[in-house]
């Protein structure tokens, strides 16, 4: 089957751009390079959170259209957030059903404003 094989090959080249090695537990990709996006904490025991809209004080503080996990982490990966040029893969663990995603960022919608990871923490 084409497809899968296709499939495959693209998978591994996007596992190629960020150095990740699956070992052990397949865990899925998911394309969030729309969204904003920052890490509150550090990039071991930190929190993901991101959004289809710009950080705000209010957009924050009302929490309805932002959602976070905390980064995911297991013995068998070297690390859990894989910075590339142009995009970031996050291992998250969505803390719902069981649901663990490797998401995808776009570096340029990061938000490195330690005022808002700060009112981050404040509200959640």
């Amino acid at each position: 089957m084409e497809q899968l094989k296709k499939y495959f090959e693209l998978q591994k080249e996007i596992y190629d751009y960020f150095g990740y090695v699956e070992d052990w537990v397949v865990i899925p990709l998911e394309d969030h390079t729309d969204c904003h996006w920052m890490i509150v904490g550090d990039e071991r025991t930190g929190t993901c959170v991101f959004s289809h809209k710009q950080f705000d004080e209010d957009l924050i503080s009302a929490g309805k259209e932002i959602y976070s996990g905390p980064i995911y982490t297991q013995r068998f990966l070297p690390t859990w957030v894989y910075r590339a040029d142009d995009y970031t893969m996050v291992s998250v663990d969505t803390m719902t059903d069981g649901n663990k995603f490797l998401m995808v960022f776009d570096n340029s919608k990061e938000c490195i404003d330690e005022d808002m990871k700060e009112l981050y923490l404040q509200y959640w």
